[in-house]
């Protein structure tokens, strides 16, 4: 008994050690968990020539990143244009998107394609410092172009990517917001691994960036989303100081389930802001 009474007391010791030690793990362990696409491995032919792409160096303070410029078609280079920079998911990579603005160019926006640091061929490590820095320095090289016109580029971040966004809006003057399917902050999702909020290292606090950013924005979220839930987008757009939702039937990874209807909507928001002109 005395044995026994002796397990019991030191049984809520024990406990906390091995919380401590999962917690701990989980802490060091955390940025491979958010950003997976550092493992995967590009294209070894990226067949880019059809697609009338710049591809950029970025020079950041964790490495070069890589970045592809696509240009609106039916343009001039001496004309000035809108331009839209966008942010991917955490298991991707830009190769993925490359044929996936074509709507975007028909509208007479140019489309930057930014990569992580650490992920494909760019240099670093991904946190949210190092995503924003590459983001900043994609803006700074949007913004240095003659045929860019510099009060008309639209951060547009997908998942992730929607951090990266709302984190550009608080470093650069960013005409208009879309964010699909992006959570409120990372920290949200600690209580699922049973963690306290400020053990994330990178939290993406995009309901405070929301808060305050003055611009447009727009909300797109699946209502079936099985990663990130849909009041996360609902919250965002309720945040929003200028904020619309659109809502799909959909989960994360085919949202939206219509691209050209997607592409409509996202047309009619940009033209209602005066980003686009009237058809």
């Amino acid at each position: 008994m005395r044995g026994l009474r002796r397990v019991l007391l030191r049984l809520p010791l024990l406990v906390l050690i091995a919380y401590c030690l999962y917690a701990g793990a989980l802490f060091v362990a955390q940025r491979h968990v958010l950003f997976p696409g550092q493992r995967l491995e590009p294209p070894s032919a990226i067949g880019t020539d059809s697609f009338d792409l710049e591809r950029f160096w970025l020079t950041t303070p964790a490495g070069r990143v890589e970045a592809w410029y696509l240009p609106p078609y039916n343009t001039t280079r001496e004309e000035s244009a809108p331009a839209l920079i966008f942010t991917h998911g955490n298991g991707e990579l830009i190769d993925y998107w490359l044929g996936d603005f074509d709507a975007a160019r028909h509208l007479g926006i140019g489309v930057m394609l930014v990569e992580y640091p650490g992920y494909g061929r760019s240099e670093g490590k991904p946190s949210q410092t190092t995503i924003t820095e590459a983001v900043v320095a994609a803006y700074d090289a949007l913004a240095a172009r003659a045929d860019v016109d510099t009060s008309r580029i639209i951060a547009y971040g997908r998942s992730v990517g929607g951090g990266a966004a709302c984190a550009l809006s608080r470093e650069r003057h960013v005409a208009a917001l879309i964010l699909q399917s992006t959570f409120t902050s990372a920290r949200s999702f600690a209580k699922d691994f049973w963690v306290p909020g400020f053990l994330v290292r990178d939290p993406f606090d995009n309901l405070e960036a929301l808060r305050s950013y003055a611009g447009p924005v727009l909300v797109a979220h699946g209502r079936q989303d099985d990663q990130i839930p849909f009041d996360h987008g609902v919250a965002l757009a309720e945040a929003a100081l200028n904020g619309s939702l659109l809502s799909y039937n959909c989960v994360h990874d085919d949202c939206p389930p219509d691209w050209p209807e997607f592409w409509t909507a996202v047309s009619a928001f940009l033209r209602r802001h005066q980003l686009l002109p009237a058809p």
